[in-house]
């Protein structure tokens, strides 16, 4: 083992991270290629130099570090290529065909669509939420949807979960860490006050650049046993959720219980509709990119946070855009002293400022490849960057700051 390796006071870890984050924001078209090099690069200068922290050296140490990952990076490979075969049966279901009669004219109904999508993730899984939303985007948009509407539907997922115990992978950890739902639900103050900002523009640029069909189309014949499966589907992850949260905690930690849950669901209801499976190619590129990516960042020697307090948590949120969510959320855990609606607000909405940010951009992403260039997303997802800090800080004026004891 040589020793660590510091550039300009900054370990190599955390500049190969930076190298392989910078190859996928210029190489968008080649983003799984980019994640995959950064991460061979990065546990290859670990297995020579560093190590893998409280893991251990060599191969041993990359074992045990991929040992202990295994659980979430199962759930997020199963969830993600799950539900883009629910996603499908949605499509398929023709019950996207039926919103236009549904949806307000005008902006109104990429609005309402946006609202629709932040409830649903307010119980459903955002994942799930943001596909619903894609797959009713391009049936009443006519397939044509502006990158910042596509922003603002992951954005809505990801607010939509911000303050629910059951909506968001970050927000469970805190549950299951003895944080009280009631602490974390005060984030959909912020959550609503960046939906609130957000969400009209983006529908103005998504009108601008495709309006709504005006009527759904006639002799319209909806699919209800593909509906039945797809709400089959969905109440299985709910269902899976909740109980082993409030029955088996420690199950979670051990098995991918929502990707299993959602699976089971899929394979069992394939006799009465099959899945579509020619999805699963190109889903499979995007969540290996995303895994890929995950992992890499799991690597990264951040031992601890900067001090807990306000500021230190509006960072997170801007952290959460690039970097791993799930392992910032256990750090503040770790070390305590957050006001965790604030946290559970910064690393669930954060994620939504670059596409890769969160499982449910990937998701959006792997729908509608276009939206695979962290540029035209900053550019056209303006908004979101301004409800992102619109919302902290009126919350932070409402509320105040009221920390946790420090562990």
């Amino acid at each position: 083992m040589l020793g660590p390796v510091v550039v300009f006071g900054i370990p190599l870890d955390f500049i190969l991270f930076g190298l392989t984050l910078l190859s996928v924001a210029l190489f968008h078209h080649h983003t799984l290629a980019s994640a995959v090099t950064g991460l061979v690069a990065i546990a290859t200068y670990k297995l020579l130099f560093t190590g893998f922290a409280e893991f251990g050296t060599g191969l041993a140490g990359l074992a045990h570090q991929l040992l202990h990952e295994w659980v979430g990076l199962a759930n997020l490979f199963l969830l993600l290529m799950g539900f883009a075969l629910l996603s499908r049966h949605f499509e398929e279901s023709r019950l996207p065909d039926e919103m236009p009669a549904l949806l307000p004219d005008d902006w109104k109904g990429g609005l309402c669509l946006l609202v629709i999508v932040f409830l649903l993730s307010a119980f459903l899984d955002n994942i799930a939420a943001a596909l619903i939303g894609g797959t009713v985007a391009r049936h009443v948009f006519r397939g044509r949807v502006h990158i910042g509407y596509l922003a603002a539907i992951v954005a809505a997922s990801n607010a939509g979960g911000a303050g629910s115990v059951v909506g968001d992978t970050t927000t469970t950890m805190m549950w299951i860490n003895g944080v009280s739902p009631l602490a974390v639900v005060e984030a959909y103050i912020a959550a609503i006050v960046a939906m609130a900002v957000f969400a009209v523009p983006a529908s103005f640029q998504q009108h601008r650049f495709s309006p709504i069909v005006k009527n759904a189309p006639s002799g319209l014949k909806i699919d209800w046993t593909r509906v039945v499966v797809v709400t089959a589907i969905l109440l299985a992850a709910l269902t899976a959720n909740v109980t082993a949260k409030l029955k088996f905690p420690a199950l979670l930690d051990t098995l991918p219980v929502l990707g299993l849950a959602v699976w089971s669901t899929i394979l069992l209801t394939a006799s009465l509709r099959r899945p579509d499976w020619s999805v699963m190619p190109a889903t499979f590129k995007g969540t290996m990119f995303l895994l890929a990516l995950v992992t890499a960042a799991s690597m990264m020697p951040v031992k601890e946070l900067p001090a807990a307090a306000w500021p230190t948590a509006l960072g997170l949120g801007f952290l959460s855009a690039v970097f791993d969510n799930i392992p910032l959320t256990a750090l503040a855990l770790k070390q305590g002293g957050y006001d965790w609606g604030y946290l559970a607000y910064a690393v669930g909405f954060g994620g939504s400022m670059v596409w890769f940010g969160s499982s449910a951009g990937v998701a959006i992403s792997n729908m509608y490849p276009e939206a695979k260039s962290v540029v035209r997303w900053i550019t056209h997802g303006w908004p979101l960057i301004v409800a992102y800090v619109a919302g902290f800080f009126v919350m932070l004026a409402l509320l105040g700051w009221h920390p946790d004891a420090p562990h």
